[in-house]
């Protein structure tokens, strides 16, 4: 599931890269080797839906069937093993909604199934997204213990009058309170902060950025504040900054986290500089504090999804499926118990290169060209008129090694990506918002 937080599988050998033409034209995919694999576990309770929140969250109405839920993942990991067997699992990330009001115990269980059930490497970075409010603060020791070694805390903000415009339940002084305790239990941490609040002016912003770095977590992802349908804000929408000061916040948070050290590798990601290892088997290189999971999604890896409305996204010999499991919590535990979960779709080939960049163009340093046809199963000249357009349009920068966006296409990438719409799915005239995909 690809999150908008801090904020988603069957072993094959070499086969050939050659396949049929289908009835639409395009090459079939084909895998020298399977992509990397990731695990995506959804917790779809919160305390309280945030105004802006459109992630398929629900506020807690009374107890929260804990057990229930974690015996329906178990139900769920259970029927999904078959598609991955054999394969290594090399991240695992808790989201939603907020994991960290689970116990950490059932944390335990659910890691404790995924390691019976799946090859998870010993080295695997595992996730867990929790709000900054004293009681999950208080399991952060458990947490740790029970094989979480990544956390990532829904921060927002440190301003007072913007946490209470957001909905957050927590103040200035727990979200501090929250990362020392953090701190104290894991070596590796990650701040959401959003900027382009309601009412906020660039000194604000800042000084948000500031007390984050002041405190030096590993991670910081910065997120525009966007109105989005189906939410409160979408209904009664507040009154933000325009696209020109949105856009001056953005320039500013970047110098001040790149004069602090902070890389910015993603479009709303920054890890501390540092050692530097492979993302992918090609010269990419990438900051170790950078967040292995997200990165197998903008590298195009797979990735299995279980939760209420957890999305797959599944490689195959000749073929990529998507999958969705059933929205809602009680429905989903239902599935589970029945053995009937998932709602599959095979990825049309002629839509694969538009899936492959809207994941690969988030990446500042852009990709290694032979990760188009490792990851999305293609040869590179099934986007090259596609490339050649966009390069004429100064939205990317390429040669013999590496496709990258341009400053250009970073800033205005839902027109770089229109570019790689096939031509029954392209939209009239071009968009001028600033992107966050």
């Amino acid at each position: 599931m690809l999150n908008s937080g801090d904020r988603a599988r069957n072993p094959a050998g070499p086969v050939p890269v050659s396949g049929h033409i289908p009835a639409s034209g395009a090459p079939v995919p084909r895998f020298r080797a399977l992509p990397p694999l990731s695990l995506y576990v959804h917790i779809p309770w919160c305390v309280r839906k945030c105004p802006y929140c459109d992630f398929n969250s629900h506020e807690a109405r009374g107890a929260v069937p804990e057990e229930r839920y974690a015996a329906a993942l178990v139900a769920d990991l259970d029927q999904a093993v078959p598609q991955v067997w054999g394969r290594r699992v090399h991240s695992v990330f808790f989201g939603g909604g907020t994991p960290s009001l689970f116990s950490a115990r059932s944390v335990d269980a659910i890691l404790s199934a995924v390691r019976a059930r799946l090859a998870l490497g010993s080295d695997a970075e595992i996730t867990l997204e929790a709000n900054p409010g004293t009681a999950e603060a208080g399991k952060f020791r458990d947490f740790r213990a029970a094989g979480i070694n990544r956390l990532s805390l829904g921060i927002q903000s440190f301003d007072p009058r913007h946490l209470k415009s957001l909905g957050r339940i927590h103040d200035g002084r727990e979200a501090r309170r929250a990362i020392e305790i953090a701190q104290r239990n894991f070596d590796n941490v990650n701040l959401d902060l959003m900027y382009a609040l309601p009412g906020q002016a660039i000194e604000g912003a800042l000084s948000d950025f500031d007390t984050a770095i002041s405190l030096s977590p590993q991670h910081i992802s910065a997120y525009h504040l966007t109105i989005e349908p189906n939410t409160y804000f979408g209904r009664y929408p507040p009154k933000v900054p325009g696209e020109d000061m949105a856009a001056a916040m953005q320039e500013a948070i970047e110098a001040r986290l790149a004069d602090a050290g902070y890389e910015h590798y993603e479009t709303s990601a920054y890890a501390k500089r540092g050692q530097r290892t492979p993302i992918t088997n090609h010269e990419s290189r990438i900051t170790d504090c950078a967040c292995r999971h997200n990165l197998n999604y903008w590298t195009f890896g797979d990735y299995l999804g279980i939760g209420a409305g957890a999305h797959s996204k599944l490689s195959f010999p000749g073929r990529i499926v998507r999958q969705v499991r059933a929205k809602h919590p009680e429905r989903y535990m239902e599935s589970a118990e029945g053995g009937d979960l998932i709602h599959e779709h095979e990825v049309r080939p002629e839509e694969i290169p538009l899936e492959f960049m809207m994941n690969a163009l988030r990446l500042n340093a852009g990709f290694a060209v032979a990760l188009f046809e490792e990851r999305a199963g293609l040869p590179l000249t099934a986007i090259l008129r596609e490339l050649e357009e966009a390069e004429r349009r100064g939205l990317v920068e390429r040669d013999h090694a590496r496709i990258a966006p341009t400053p250009l296409g970073r800033r205005f990438l839902n027109d770089l990506l229109q570019v790689f719409l096939s031509p029954g799915e392209a939209r009239s005239g071009p968009s001028r918002d600033r992107a966050i995909i």
